[in-house]
């Protein structure tokens, strides 16, 4: 389906700070960019690298005020997300290289802590996607989605005891249950077409059957739709604004929205018979 994005931000310092922005997707198998404006105002120096996850990142610093951040994209995404569910477990040793670092604990998934909880949770299920199926749907059906709970500083244990989260919070879950079972997992951040409320969504991968598959906890059923801005290990590594002033930058209004421009257009209706 052919999607169009835009996000639209303020963000005011104090002092010059500088950032690192994370908002700019990537072509690649799943998605296709077809166009992209990205606009900061006041405009200042900017230039772009490719982080360890293979981020596009964008380095600039936001002067002393208020600044205006604004991006659009028309990408073609996938209609509908791989399902496989008989996909097997990936052994440790076959492994890819590049795959190993999603099996460690990381900042917001201390997944070291958690092996007998995820044990617990996929008795019965084949190793591989079946149990990450299985944590899936234990996350959406006992975590209630709720603003409010979770801080920047909540982990996924943290989720657990409060029983309840964001999308975000929801990833670090899945991610340190799969993590503790030994299959990599990484969150995911970017928009999902005709989410409610709109905002910027997060969701995670894990690496079963040979390949990475794509799980949202908080949806009920597998869902298309997406378009992936940044990976890693968790929230930490894909902010969409990392901030290294020595005063914090303050966060103003965020705006988002994502359109489907390829939908079918309806028929025209019949005119009623008189009579």
């Amino acid at each position: 389906m052919k999607l169009k994005a835009h996000c639209s931000m303020t963000v005011t310092a104090y002092a010059d700070s500088p950032v690192v922005a994370v908002l700019r997707p990537r072509s690649g198998r799943a998605q296709w960019m077809m166009s992209e404006r990205y606009e900061i105002s006041p405009l200042v120096p900017t230039s772009e690298m490719v982080d360890p996850y293979g981020n596009l990142c964008q380095r600039f610093t936001v002067p002393q005020g208020t600044m205006r951040i604004e991006v659009e994209m028309v990408l073609q995404a996938e209609d509908h997300i791989a399902v496989q569910h008989d996909a097997h477990y990936t052994p440790v040793a076959l492994l890819p290289d590049d795959v190993l670092h999603y099996l460690l604990p990381s900042r917001y998934c201390p997944s070291d802590k958690m092996q007998g909880q995820a044990l617990s949770l996929v008795q019965g299920h084949a190793p591989g996607y079946a149990q990450v199926e299985a944590i899936r749907a234990w996350i959406h059906a006992n975590i209630e989605y709720r603003y409010g709970v979770s801080t920047p500083n909540t982990d996924a244990l943290d989720t657990l005891i409060h029983g309840a989260g964001v999308c975000r919070d929801f990833s670090h879950v899945g991610i340190a249950l799969c993590r503790a079972l030994k299959i990599p997992a990484r969150v995911v951040v970017g928009y999902l077409w005709q989410l409610d409320p709109m905002d910027m969504h997060a969701w995670f991968e894990a690496f079963v059957g040979g390949r990475w598959y794509t799980f949202d906890a908080t949806q009920s059923e597998p869902r298309g739709g997406r378009i992936v801005v940044a990976y890693g290990r968790d929230a930490a590594d894909v902010a969409f604004i990392s901030d290294y002033g020595a005063v914090p930058l303050q966060m103003g209004e965020m705006h988002t929205t994502v359109t489907r421009l390829d939908m079918p257009e309806p028929e025209p209706s019949q005119p009623t018979p008189a009579g």
